[in-house]
């Protein structure tokens, strides 16, 4: 990653959020609590919140909580009992919690970047991540309601996707010239 965004500082932006918004502690799970995958997934039925940044750092800010511990979110947020949270309430609770999440981790970026509105999700599919990869950091917590991932992915600026895309189409395994043989056998037939 091109940035300064690290584990400590997604901690730190995540412990802001919930130790005074909601009075709920989080415990981050170091990469080497992840077992013996490299990866971690979250689960199935999870709610997935993000946020795009544009200007001079540009990329997206994912917040994915499992399914009990959104419930047990939305209830703090609305003050109101877990049996009666609705998914609309739950999504609503997640498009802030990714929206006050990227609002710190954007203090802590390259200017000027601009923010959208977040949007949100319950996504039915399983979702794994790397703890850090070329373009992104992925951090995971632990609350006693589950669990929640928050990911800072980085988009290449447009020179160097271009660059990328341009040594991924003319290396002797491209998926273009690759595409260029098949036809030519299925044309010899």
């Amino acid at each position: 990653m091109h940035s300064s965004v690290t584990e400590d500082s997604i901690a730190k932006a995540n412990g802001q959020f919930w130790e005074q918004m909601l009075s709920m502690s989080l415990t981050a799970i170091a990469s080497g609590g992840w077992g013996e995958s490299p990866r971690r997934c979250i689960g199935t039925g999870h709610v997935m919140g993000s946020c795009l940044l544009r200007g001079t750092w540009t990329g997206r800010i994912e917040v994915r909580l499992s399914r009990g511990l959104a419930l047990a979110a939305t209830s703090a947020m609305l003050m109101q009992p877990i049996e009666e949270v609705q998914d609309a309430d739950t999504l609503d609770a997640t498009k802030e919690i990714a929206n006050m999440i990227a609002g710190t981790l954007k203090s802590a970026l390259p200017r000027p970047c601009s923010l959208s509105v977040p949007n949100a999700a319950i996504e039915e599919e399983d979702f794994c991540a790397l703890a850090r990869t070329e373009d992104s950091v992925t951090v995971f917590f632990a609350h006693e309601s589950g669990e929640l991932m928050v990911r800072v992915w980085e988009d290449l600026p447009v020179e160097e996707a271009a660059e990328k895309t341009q040594d991924e189409t003319s290396g002797p395994n491209s998926p273009l010239l690759a595409e260029v043989r098949l036809d030519a056998l299925v044309s010899a037939f």
